[in-house]
């Protein structure tokens, strides 16, 4: 006789699959949406959460941090949206501004009168409901491995924003895609981006991540973006949720042949959060960057996977990461290079570095390489370690208290990802941000 295996669900774990169930069929889109969001439900709920025991998760244990699911979040309220409408993350960078709130596409914040030529933007509850061809392209992109958080974002796939770059476009301003989060009990939202850019298209896309303190909410956001040949993009990111939010999020990204793409994350908020990003070579000449920052303190613990995936010859990426952990904060940066069979003179190098600020702070970095092609070349390095006490000496012999000497060091350690920051106002932003978690520290 064999003995059927049946898993034990945690509450959150119980709690998700009944929610997946109740909103079956209130989501707008039929057809082929429905089925993968269905489909999406089925596997999470067969899954369950990511534990230590998945290796892309074992350093985030999302079945033991999650120790509830928060209930899907209402449409926001005039509070909400009059809150939503004074909350500017990037002050004097002019931008165009597409704005959600607990993750519902709010049109009278959002700038969608006057579009620059070449540009189309629709809601994505919108284009669900009226069936639009873009949507067709959801899910099209997948990562290597299973993903939960993925799978979750994918079942309640709702609303947030479809972006269109024509062939040939160059956007004179970035557009803004702000997400933020209103309320004083949890509740969680489910935000999907759907960005394609066109052959010879020029674009930046800022997003951004926003709530209340001391409130457990919990946000899932995804996006899928397609970089067609030649084309440049740039895409920053702030994740400044508050203090006692759960936030994942995926990047899913196709780039093709000669094209320019830089991806510039910045963490510094939620309890717990986890930014997962899969980047595929799908053309020749390709040039990536991808230089983040993460600024911890407290308990705080935050999670950037990422992968490179080199399928094409002639591609080069650099890969940047530093983190600065204060408290009993936990970083965690785990970076895998793929290059796949005939993906010759691929030049790829990787490097993670944390500042341990206190003895009770942990990192962890993973950065691997998986090589299957000969003519190429690759490298990566991982360093953590403490404020060097020569360099400290040096400041301090000069007469500059310790503290402010301690901030000068950390402040020219984290600067460096955000100074590759292309657009001018943006840059300035981020580094005024390090400024003011320097100030806030002590």
């Amino acid at each position: 006789m064999n003995a059927e295996i049946r898993p034990i669900r945690t509450p959150a774990e119980q709690a998700l699959a009944a929610s997946i169930e109740a909103a079956r069929d209130r989501l707008p889109g039929a057809g082929e949406i429905k089925k993968l969001r269905e489909a999406a439900g089925k596997a999470f709920v067969e899954s369950g959460l990511p534990h230590r025991r998945v290796e892309e998760w074992k350093y985030t244990d999302l079945r033991a941090l999650m120790r509830d699911a928060a209930p899907l979040a209402s449409p926001p309220d005039k509070k909400a949206i009059e809150q939503a409408k004074k909350h500017n993350p990037f002050p004097g960078v002019e931008a165009l501004r597409l704005v959600l709130v607990n993750g519902v596409f709010v049109s009278e914040l959002s700038e969608l009168a006057s579009l620059e030529k070449g540009l189309t933007i629709v809601p994505l509850a919108k284009a669900l409901a009226e069936g639009n061809k873009l949507t067709q392209r959801i899910g099209e992109l997948q990562p290597d491995t299973y993903d939960a958080a993925l799978s979750l974002n994918t079942a309640f796939l709702n609303d947030g924003v479809l972006i269109e770059i024509a062939d040939g476009t160059k956007l004179a301003k970035p557009i803004h895609i702000v997400n933020f989060h209103s309320g004083s009990t949890p509740a969680s939202t489910y935000a999907r981006s759907l960005i394609v850019a066109g052959e010879d298209s020029q674009a930046t896309v800022i997003e951004s991540f926003a709530g209340p303190e001391k409130v457990a909410y919990q946000t899932s956001s995804a996006m899928e973006l397609h970089v067609a040949d030649k084309a440049s993009f740039d895409l920053i990111r702030l994740q400044a949720e508050g203090s006692a939010a759960l936030h994942l999020s995926t990047l899913l990204a196709k780039i093709g042949s000669d094209a320019k793409f830089a991806l510039h994350p910045v963490t510094q908020g939620a309890a717990v959060s986890r930014y997962s990003v899969t980047l595929r070579f799908a053309g020749k000449n390709i040039e990536a960057r991808f230089a983040g920052a993460t600024l911890l303190r407290g308990k705080q613990h935050a999670d950037t996977t990422m992968v490179i995936d080199h399928m094409m010859p002639h591609g080069t990426s650099r890969e940047l990461m530093k983190s600065a952990l204060d408290g009993e904060s936990r970083g965690v940066f785990q970076g895998r290079i793929n290059v796949r069979h005939g993906a010759q003179k691929t030049d790829a190098r990787m490097a993670t570095h944390a500042l341990m600020l206190t003895d009770t702070a942990e990192s962890d970095n993973k950065p691997e390489l998986e090589i299957f092609a000969d003519d190429v070349q690759c490298g990566h390095g991982a360093t953590s370690g403490a404020i060097d006490e020569n360099l400290l000496f040096y400041f301090l012999a000069r007469g500059i208290p310790r503290k402010e000497a301690e901030a000068l060091l950390i402040q020219s350690f984290v600067a460096e990802p955000l100074e590759m920051i292309a657009h001018e106002g943006v840059r300035g932003v981020m580094l005024a941000r390090v400024e003011d978690w320097l100030r806030a520290r002590g």
